[in-house]
């Protein structure tokens, strides 16, 4: 016997019908502005600075009004050259945590590079894509792309478990973020958030509330690598859980 999915009702229904126009209109606003801001972004790496900040903040701005999510940025924003390795949930967190950096540079998947607008300005922000899968040359090749793109200052994010994990699920922390923190000698910024809760890493529904990034304390350079990865861990799963259960009302 097939189990057929709840009727949506009521409240949930006009807050999909909202999740659906948002959505719609956020990535057409996407493919208008890398259009139009193409010439700039080819000519000039700032073009292509200045246009993913806008599209950033006007995707923030949207949100609000359009489906209620808000965006609230905790903690010291790093300025220079750092290492940042962040909770990643959902799409929502990568607009919070660019919109409040400088000058941020994704490790990003490969893939990535062939998705229409992404791609291009992708490369000329100095996101550096990697291969999943490959492990050690992939984490080989990638330190040497870090060293060769960061000849201008910026603040290099990676995502430690390597993906986007639903609030609850647990996915281990992949070797990558030690071995950049070890090979590039930068400090290191972990990054908490509460995202998932409202906007899930897939569907269209999202949720009204206040989505938290939360930038947490500096882990020096040096740390063993063992040490280093337990505190990483232990700093941004313990956070994000803090902030998901504020959410709740827990």
């Amino acid at each position: 016997m097939v189990r057929r999915p709840p009727p949506i009702e009521g409240a949930e229904l006009m807050q999909y019908l909202r999740s659906l126009v948002y959505v719609i209109q956020v990535y057409l606003a996407m493919a208008v502005l890398g259009i139009s801001f193409t010439p700039w972004a080819i000519l000039s790496k700032r073009g292509a600075l200045v246009a993913c900040k806008l599209y950033a903040r006007y995707a923030l701005w949207s949100a609000r009004w359009m489906i209620g999510l808000k965006s609230e940025v905790r903690g010291t924003v790093p300025t220079g050259e750092v290492m940042i390795a962040a909770k990643h949930q959902s799409f929502f967190d990568i607009l919070v945590i660019f919109k409040a950096l400088p000058h941020p540079k994704f490790i990003m998947k490969r893939e990535l590079l062939w998705t229409p607008f992404i791609g291009l300005y992708a490369k000329r922000l100095g996101c550096i894509p990697v291969d999943r899968g490959k492990r050690g040359g992939a984490i080989a090749r990638m330190v040497k792309d870090v060293a060769a793109e960061f000849d201008e200052p910026g603040q290099l994010v990676i995502y430690p478990q390597g993906t986007r994990v639903a609030p609850g699920d647990y996915k281990p922390y992949k070797v990558g973020p030690a071995v950049l923190y070890e090979g590039t000698g930068y400090p290191c910024v972990p990054v908490a958030t509460n995202v998932g809760l409202f906007w899930p890493r897939t569907g269209i529904l999202r949720k009204p509330g206040t989505g938290v990034v939360e930038f947490l304390d500096t882990i020096g350079p040096g740390t063993e690598r063992a040490e280093f990865m337990a505190r990483l861990e232990e700093a941004i799963e313990t956070r994000s859980d803090d902030l998901m259960r504020e959410a709740q009302g827990g």
